[in-house]
């Protein structure tokens, strides 16, 4: 059997274990720059407040019911999350996190020595609950997929109680009738019209088509195995690495602007800054990247502009896989010069790693890379290596940005141009020595 633990509105509950004044009231959490809506409590989903909905329609609603809207603070919800995860690492036999609130468990022989799987759940909850203060479901099946379903469903009805156990035929039946086609994992908004016109309307309706159909229709092989994990025929094992995560296998950071920019200096140090984070993360997973994607986008609210609202540009590294942020650096000035148009106005720049690897894996050399007009000096690599263990081991001790590129860099004082909104952020109550909770 496989479990999925699931945080309960997972940034509110963050939120709420510190500021418990939050409770009962309707709440959301805004994206990055304070754009739209990326998390809601109960009491907000009961208002109609939509997952996505852009924070000036919902502001004066909230006002009016007495509600908050806050800021995401990516800091603590990591770091909750990782506390949530450990707690459940010290449970199970192995574990997948599979995202910031999602983690899928091997409940293989734990009835042997822990009684029913439903009394483990509700031990799993009371522990994280005790020991985090973040509210959970957990749903149980013999295939990802169905621990998948038995989790929503057991959010959705309150009388469940948390928990959903999908482990005999005619409860994994009521269970795939109960539930939307378009809301199995796996299946996308594109998929759920497609499937629509053949006339299945739920997970029942999509577990009894034939291999054939599945094969044609749902993109081969792995829509024939997304079919089977529906019948209860496990086809995904559990991926679990050394700390209990998964390694990208792609990496990237974007932001939207708290203002807009229309200089390429600008420009440019909002690049360095999303870069040099993604790099940081892709050394962190003890990886290189082959390709690098680099783009900009203007407001595609804005009528008055004509598409395409986005540009990017993508290389794939002549001169081999790095993890180098000066390396990537170069290049990326290379192509930010290749897509910025003067005059125009951005309100939002990106970058992602792509082709993922780690170092010394049958690296391949290009034929061309002496000549082409793309590649750069390689540098000493040895000496590139040891300075970013330098720069990473500095702001691990020091803090984040402590050692970064000088095109990163603002006058003292003085926010950076491309820094979001975040007027309604909380305090880093669990990473920030000034911000700890003080308890007379």
């Amino acid at each position: 059997m496989f479990g999925l633990v699931d945080g309960n509105n997972f940034y509110v509950s963050c939120e709420r274990v510190f500021q418990p004044r939050l409770d009962g009231r309707p709440v959301v959490v805004l994206s990055n720059n304070d754009g739209n809506v990326v998390s809601r409590s109960a009491e907000a989903k009961q208002l109609g407040i939509a997952m996505g909905a852009p924070f000036f329609e919902v502001r004066e609603l909230l006002r009016h019911h007495q509600g908050h809207a806050l800021s995401s603070n990516y800091a603590l919800y990591g770091d909750m999350s990782r506390r949530v995860m450990a707690r459940l690492a010290d449970q199970v036999p192995a574990i997948e996190v599979y995202s910031i609130d999602e983690a899928f468990l091997d409940l293989h022989g734990l009835t042997t020595f822990c009684g029913t799987l439903d009394a483990r759940a509700r031990q799993l909850r009371r522990d994280v609950l005790g020991c985090t203060g973040i509210p959970t479901c957990v749903g149980m099946g013999p295939t990802k997929t169905l621990a998948k379903v038995a989790n929503r469903l057991a959010k959705k009805y309150p009388e469940l109680q948390g928990i959903l156990r999908l482990d005999t035929d005619s409860r994994r039946e009521r269970a795939l009738r109960a539930l939307p086609v378009e809301d199995v994992w796996g299946i996308g908004r594109q998929y759920a019209g497609k499937l629509h016109t053949h006339g299945l309307r739920t997970a029942w309706d999509l577990s009894q088509v034939s291999e054939v159909w599945a094969r044609k229709h749902l993109g081969g092989v792995v829509g024939w195995r997304l079919v089977q994990e529906l019948r209860g025929q496990p086809c995904q094992d559990l991926n679990p690495s050394e700390d209990g995560s998964l390694a990208r296998q792609s990496i990237s950071c974007s932001r939207s602007f708290g203002q807009r920019l229309t200089a390429f200096d600008d420009l440019w140090g909002a690049v360095t800054t999303y870069l040099s984070r993604a790099a940081e993360k892709l050394r962190a997973q003890h990886d290189q990247a082959h390709i690098l994607t680099v783009f900009l986008s203007q407001d595609r609210y804005d009528q008055r502009l004509p598409p395409p609202h986005t540009r990017s540009t993508t290389l794939t590294l002549p001169s081999g896989p790095t993890s180098d942020t000066l390396q990537l650096l170069a290049y990326a000035r290379r192509m930010l010069e290749r897509i910025y148009e003067p005059g125009r106005v951005y309100v939002k720049a990106g970058v992602v790693l792509d082709g993922l690897e780690p170092p010394g894996r049958g690296q391949q050399l290009s034929l061309f890379a002496p000549t082409s007009e793309t590649s750069l000096p390689a540098p000493d690599a040895g000496r590139a290596q040891q300075l970013m263990r330098s720069l990473d081991a500095l702001n691990r001790q020091f803090g984040r940005g402590t050692v970064r590129p000088a095109a990163a860099i603002t006058p003292v004082g003085q926010p950076a141009p491309w820094q979001g909104k975040a007027q309604h952020r909380s305090q880093a109550y669990t990473t920030r020595f000034e911000d700890m909770m003080v308890v007379n």
